[in-house]
């Protein structure tokens, strides 16, 4: 099985991180290494992401920002040093319980027959929290359905967080390119993905709402996305595939 390096950006999930850290530690996979991503979190998350790294020599590192600087440039920034590290495959998840650890071993599986691995709450088996409001899946299922028609997207959870990627497919993408910030950052990567011809599988999962903190979800986010889906076409128009 492919050496799996997941990548996990925080701001304020100081009460948080050190139980995921655990539950991550608790699947078993030998081959799991992390990459906590901080951007400068008041609360202190970047200190104590160090001091768990103490912990797991080898298994844990920690990467710091010197301020809130957006989702997708602190993947990049992950994904950058993952694969400078000689990453087979390279996870990205949320740091608030939404996705549950517990699925890593699977998803991680079923890359041996793809490029990535969406894990989805849109697909057969996939749902979310019940707690959710009417008014809370009807924006995540809309945000979905807009960015599919318009992009022409096959996967259904173009929004969703909790991926793994083959190392090959990510070093075969134009991350300089990925402007993206909000949760619109997991569209672009979705659409250039599909665009460049790799093939992409969805997992269902069970999202669960975030454990502690606040959600990081703004209206500027929401603009963001909204308006960023219509240029995608644009910006990527001249992208070739990378394979037939």
């Amino acid at each position: 099985m492919r050496q799996l390096t997941v990548v996990i950006p925080t701001y304020n999930e100081a009460e948080n991180l050190p139980s995921l850290i655990d539950n991550l530690v608790a699947t078993s996979m030998s081959n799991l290494k992390l990459i906590i991503v901080d951007d400068g979190s008041p609360d202190g998350t970047g200190q104590l992401a160090e001091e768990l790294a103490v912990q797991l020599p080898g298994r844990l590192s920690v990467v710091h920002r010197p301020g809130k600087m957006g989702l997708g440039s602190a993947y990049i920034r992950g994904f950058g040093v993952a694969l400078s590290e000689g990453a087979e495959a390279v996870g990205q998840m949320d740091a608030d319980f939404s996705h549950s650890p517990s699925y890593l071993p699977g998803l991680l599986a079923e890359l041996e027959h793809w490029d990535a691995v969406f894990g989805s709450r849109y697909v057969e088996g996939g749902r979310v929290d019940e707690r959710w409001s009417f008014w809370r899946v009807f924006l995540s299922k809309f945000g979905n359905t807009y960015a599919r028609v318009i992009l022409r997207l096959q996967v259904r959870d173009s929004t969703g967080g909790f991926r793994i990627w083959r190392a090959e497919a990510l070093r075969g993408m134009p991350l300089q390119r990925i402007r993206s910030e909000g949760y619109v950052f997991q569209v672009e990567m979705a659409y250039v993905a599909q665009r460049m011809g790799f093939k992409i599988s969805e997992q269902p999962i069970y999202f669960e709402d975030r454990h502690i903190g606040q959600s990081k979800m703004s209206l500027g986010i929401q603009l963001e996305a909204a308006i960023r889906v219509w240029l995608l076409p644009y910006v990527y128009r001249g992208l070739q595939p990378a394979r037939a």
